[in-house]
């Protein structure tokens, strides 16, 4: 299915480095400083089409890595072929770096030069390898189940900790997509917390390595990256998966698998 789609129409999408003028604006609203792990330079501006909640088509943009620039445009491209519906999708200076302020606007985003929520080191959303998803749809929950516990944005609905049956927006759906992009980390398969809007590239050694690169070289690394996962999953389909097979429903076992194998 996933490749029937890249055959569809291109939405509108493009790909430019962060500017001199976007980088002031990074800064003058606390979304990037001196000592964030990656700078301006070796980040990128990805726009794209979506499709809202009342089924319209806007447009939007995350800032990302410039190696995963690429495969952020493709992922966002599929959404929209697939029809999945974003509330909102703006970089964090229109919110003055505060993530809970774009989590409480339900926004769509990813780069965000803080630290990891509760503090510590940086998040991986400082490097440009993460992006949140709908955040009302799929909150960050913290000590789930005890009386400490925390959901992040606070506004989320109850019904929005009930993960079944699948609603519009959520991330259960999107995780294969994530995973085909090279996202290989899911925020929603951890124990603690569970972060159901959050998509990771891998480790921090790994995403570390790629900011260390040459652009260039970090973009065909991530690209090699892309190509494992995928080889993985096709190896382990059937043999007589195909065209035929489009609406088959995915293999989620074989693809948590060969995430579990390959993610850096």
């Amino acid at each position: 299915m996933l490749a029937g789609l890249a055959f569809a129409p291109a939405a509108h999408a493009d790909i430019v480095p962060v500017s001199a003028a976007q980088c002031a604006a990074m800064k003058a609203r606390h979304v990037i400083t001196p000592a964030n792990p990656v700078p301006c330079a070796r980040l990128s501006t990805v726009s794209f089409d979506y499709t809202d909640f009342d089924g319209a088509t806007r447009s939007g943009s995350v800032v990302v890595l410039d190696a995963v620039a690429p495969q952020v445009e493709s992922l966002f491209g599929e959404l929209l072929l697939r029809s999945t519906p974003l509330a909102s999708a703006m970089p964090l200076e229109n919110f003055d770096g505060d993530d809970e302020k774009s989590m409480a606007a339900n926004n769509t985003s990813a780069f965000n030069g803080r630290p990891m929520t509760g503090g510590g080191a940086w998040s991986k959303h400082a490097y440009g390898a993460a992006i949140d998803i709908n955040p009302l749809q799929n909150p960050y929950v913290g000590k789930a189940g005890s009386p400490q516990q925390q959901v992040l944005p606070p506004q989320a609905g109850a019904d929005s900790l009930q993960r079944a049956p699948l609603r519009p927006g959520q991330a259960e759906d999107l995780v294969g997509v994530f995973y085909d992009h090279g996202f290989l980390v899911w925020g929603g398969n951890w124990k603690e917390p569970i972060d159901y809007q959050h998509f990771e590239i891998g480790s921090r050694e790994f995403i570390r390595k790629l900011a260390s690169m040459p652009r260039a070289q970090a973009r065909a690394e991530f690209e090699r990256y892309v190509a494992r996962y995928r080889s993985c999953v096709r190896q382990g389909a059937p043999a007589h998966a195909g065209d035929a097979d489009d609406d088959a429903p995915e293999d989620i076992a074989l693809r948590d698998n060969c995430a579990a194998r390959l993610r850096k």
